[in-house]
């Protein structure tokens, strides 16, 4: 696909009527429908491209899996296919290729499964050959590993004839994650506590269930972005209440700051632009890491400095996402350094004069989070089919409220 253009326009207004359904949602609730015997009935499944990837992949009866860019998928279908007992070869993009796995299969490894890696030790692509007996019902993690690991071993655990017991060591991240998979696996009758970083899963069958897929709020945050950053701006986006299961919700708390009010009403959420609270945003992404690439660049183009923790885990993401966000940001004039060891600063930027091309870097979330600098300036988006990943209808949504492309 070439290059999209976006000419400047400074006024946006309108209605989103069929915002994207979470992702995040919709991959763990096929991963709990498949271990329930897929006899639920999962509504407004998501159109992203990683959630119709893991549908096919789950009725794919071929042995070898390319799960493609997607983490998850390639996350959730290795305990999957290990616990129901499937021989399976995972294998993803070269990108893939480079992002770890190894915690995940050491753990599957001591609670029974028997998986080998086929090329570099900790990484894809590997073997999933089955599940032999549960060795442990004990397994200790540390905290700050990818909440995707802790979740797929969450899942399986009622599977298990002992259950499992899952030690959280040190400080834990993306929580919110853990919790909306422990709100879906309750759903389909999953008995569990949590408390003080330990998670106890019981033994016991999944119950066929409902379930109706809320809107994506990482996908909803840019729309937060275009009124923070637009002249004049309202926007509604309907269907969306105001309590959610997702961590990414918090951005209606962050963008408050920026100049942004939410205000819910008759089953919609419509955001206005309002006056910006302050000129420092002091903000630790550890529970909401796909936010980062929305907030920094209204802060960037806002001249809100910014302090900002929890970005460690975008080191290992579709690209290196801190590279790819100083690169980008660059181009504005703003800087982002890390000035001691995971304390991160931000120095705005200015408007450019000139139209300003965005690299992508494979990564669909670098599209959609400079996006909304087209209110200020003419921006040339590099392989704009990346949204296809998560928010395939984007370019047209953008369209329908006023931007002007092509």
């Amino acid at each position: 696909m070439p290059n999209l253009h976006l000419k400047h326009t400074p006024q946006i207004g309108g209605t989103i009527q069929k915002l994207p359904a979470s992702k995040s949602i919709s991959n763990r609730a096929l991963i709990l429908n498949a271990l329930s015997g897929n006899r639920s009935t999962v509504s407004n499944l998501a159109t992203a491209r990683d959630t119709q990837l893991m549908k096919s992949l789950l009725a794919n009866p071929e042995k070898t899996i390319d799960a493609m860019d997607a983490g998850t998928t390639m996350r959730f279908l290795t305990a999957y296919y290990a616990i129901t007992g499937q021989n399976k070869v995972l294998t993803g993009t070269p990108r893939m290729k480079e992002r770890p796995i190894g915690l995940l299969v050491k753990a599957l490894r001591e609670i029974g499964a028997d998986i080998n890696y086929l090329e570099k030790e900790g990484f894809p692509p590997h073997e999933v050959k089955g599940f032999i007996s549960q060795k442990t019902s004990e397994i200790s993690l540390p905290g700050n590993v990818s909440s995707q690991y802790i979740s797929a071993l969450m899942m399986i655990a009622p599977i298990l004839p002992e259950g499992l017991t899952i030690n959280l060591e040190g400080k834990v991240g993306s929580w919110p994650y853990i919790e909306m998979t422990a709100a879906l696996m309750a759903s389909f009758g999953g008995r569990f506590f949590m408390k003080n970083g330990k998670i106890v899963i019981l033994p016991g069958q999944y119950m066929p269930t409902s379930i109706t897929v809320e809107p994506d709020w990482s996908a909803l945050s840019y729309w937060y972005a275009i009124v923070a950053l637009a002249e004049k701006s309202s926007i509604t986006l309907s269907d969306v209440l105001p309590y959610s299961i997702q961590g990414d919700r918090v951005i209606v708390e962050i963008m408050e700051q920026l100049g942004v009010n939410t205000r819910f009403e008759n089953g919609n959420a419509i955001l206005n632009k309002t006056d910006l609270i302050n000129t420092h945003l002091e903000w630790d992404f550890k529970d909401c890491p796909d936010l980062a690439q929305t907030v920094l660049p209204v802060c960037a183009m806002k001249e809100v400095r910014g302090t900002f923790t929890g970005l460690e885990s975008l080191y290992i993401k579709e690209t290196d996402r801190i590279a790819a966000l100083q690169n980008e940001l660059s181009k504005v004039d703003a800087q982002l350094v890390e000035t001691s060891k995971g304390i991160f600063t931000l120095t705005p930027g200015k408007i450019s004069s000139e139209k300003i091309k965005i690299n992508t870097y494979h990564d669909h979330r670098m599209a959609m989070g400079f996006a909304p600098l087209a209110t200020l300036m003419d921006v040339e988006i590099e392989a704009p089919e990346v949204v296809n990943k998560s928010y395939p209808e984007f370019w047209d949504d953008l369209r329908a409220i006023g931007f002007d492309m092509k």
